[in-house]
């Protein structure tokens, strides 16, 4: 009798190392988990100044599955034109990307509410002529980053326009686009425009030469087979926020004061963050130590006020490199205002000093706007403002409705009905979203300093939408703490 025996042969298997298998997300009432698709922008989410997450998206995000008690986890696809194909395969519940709604992309994903409009804009170096038309980009070098709608847009201009060509660049966002079209090694970019308006701060010869089609509203996308209860929980909470204000808060703190300096503005800046700011550091750096307040803060306070100028005076009698007044400088015991390091430092305790007079209610980075706007105009005035914003329908603790109100505390029908009378409001605004940008600018250019000492925060609640820009504690009383607006 013959016996077969059969041989097993084990041959080792061999994958592309490349190749994820990824399989499609379970229901997030399952698991409790929400599987969020992004992208690393400073328009999404990036890391910021305090080496934490944030960004719009991310923080509707965060503020989302808070209010609903899911957990996140999200997935980086880079470059961008990976993000909406692995949404379709279900690797993720929804895409917070920074994705517009087009007509052809409705046919394959399901769109939340808009929570933002961008319109796709064609960006020029103006150490060249700017570009009026397409006529004007035929014949050059122009550059799109792969996937974006943009894409869909200039298919659509070729038909009428066969001269038009372009390169698609596989890139994340068009940041590094941006960054090209400043050094001159392309000749346009085309981009969104709420994603030029913020790279425009760090590349100052880099401007908006002319509009292609109509604005797109930005929202999450979901896969078409979507959640039903996921789906109308989103809608909801857009239903919500823009209800009661806290969209607007996060606009506000994103976009709110970029368009507020021009291309010299910038340019002056960058140049003097090289030739200037290193001199003086040490000194910020130490007055972050003594105040818990960023020192690259301090830094763009230190530039609105005097170019980082330590000799500076002003006709008002405002002097030295934080120009701060004979008053202010006695009570904070500076014996030279024009010594650089002791205005730093008596500038740094000024600011801690006016954010600690804000009532406890008004949460940071408010908190800390508020105070650069008093540093310019004083506490009474601001608490004017305050004032006159609730009597307008606003929200006193918001600065994006306070900031509606200081230019008007220099028209008669205003400032005769408040309690300290006239002010030049305005200049308070234009100080306070000058050093917001160029405190934008320092925190993707400086590093941050690392403090000596440690703050204990344990019982602080948790902010997800806003994290706070400074280290240190608000104290609950001050001697200058002046009347506060009462809340309904």
């Amino acid at each position: 009798m013959r016996r077969y025996y059969a041989i097993l042969i084990t041959l080792p298997l061999v994958l592309d190392p490349g190749a994820v298998v990824q399989r499609p997300v379970l229901p997030v009432a399952k698991t409790g988990e929400l599987v969020v698709l992004t992208r690393n922008s400073a328009a999404t989410r990036y890391i910021d100044s305090q080496g934490r997450y944030a960004g719009l998206e991310y923080d509707l995000v965060e503020l989302f599955a808070h209010e609903e008690g899911y957990r996140v986890r999200y997935l980086d696809r880079q470059p961008f034109y990976q993000v909406l194909p692995a949404l379709e395969q279900n690797h993720a519940h929804l895409a917070a990307a920074g994705v517009s709604i087009t007509a052809r992309r409705l046919d394959r994903y399901a769109f939340g509410p808009s929570y933002q409009l961008a319109q796709t804009v064609v960006a020029y170096s103006t150490d060249n002529v700017q570009p009026h038309d397409l006529r004007d980009v035929e014949g050059k070098r122009l550059e799109v980053v792969k996937g974006t709608s943009a894409v869909d847009e200039l298919h659509r201009l070729r038909q009428r326009n066969p001269r038009l060509n372009w390169t698609e660049i596989a890139e994340h966002d068009s940041e590094g686009l941006l960054s090209r079209l400043s050094e001159g090694k392309v000749d346009y970019v085309v981009t969104d425009s709420n994603v030029l308006d913020v790279a425009r701060r760090m590349y100052p010869n880099v401007a908006r030469g002319f509009a292609l089609g109509d604005q797109e509203a930005l929202a999450w996308a979901f896969p078409k087979n979507v959640d039903p209860d996921l789906y109308r929980r989103a809608q909801e909470f857009f239903m919500r926020i823009t209800y009661d204000g806290r969209l607007r808060q996060l606009l506000e703190r994103y976009y709110g004061h970029v368009n507020r300096l021009d291309n010299l503005d910038v340019a002056n800046f960058l140049e003097r963050r090289q030739s200037i700011l290193p001199r003086y550091r040490a000194a910020f750096t130490e007055a972050q130590e003594v105040t818990g307040i960023d020192w690259r803060l301090l830094a763009a306070l230190g530039f609105q006020e005097s170019h980082w100028e330590p000799l500076a005076t002003s006709p008002t009698g405002v002097r030295g490199l934080m120009m701060l007044t004979s008053e202010t400088a006695d009570r904070m015991q500076l014996t030279d205002r024009l010594d650089p390091r002791q205005s730093i430092l008596a500038g740094a305790q000024y600011l801690q000093e006016l954010k600690d007079a804000m009532p406890n209610r008004v949460a940071d980075p408010d908190r800390t706007w508020f105070a650069l706007a008093a540093y310019n105009i004083g506490l009474g005035h601001l608490e004017d403002a305050r004032v006159l914003t609730q009597r307008r329908g606003g929200n006193p603790d918001l600065w994006v409705d306070v900031k509606k109100s200081l230019p008007l505390l220099a028209h008669y029908e205003y400032y005769t009905t408040l309690k300290r009378g006239y002010c030049r409001g305005g200049e308070a605004l234009i100080l306070t979203e000058n050093i917001r940008n160029y405190y934008d600018i320092l925190a993707r250019t400086e590093e941050p300093h690392a403090p000596t000492f440690a703050v204990l925060l344990d019982d602080e609640p948790e902010a997800p939408n806003i994290p706070p820009l400074s280290s240190r504690p608000v104290r609950t009383k001050s001697p200058t703490k002046p009347p506060t607006v009462q809340m309904p």
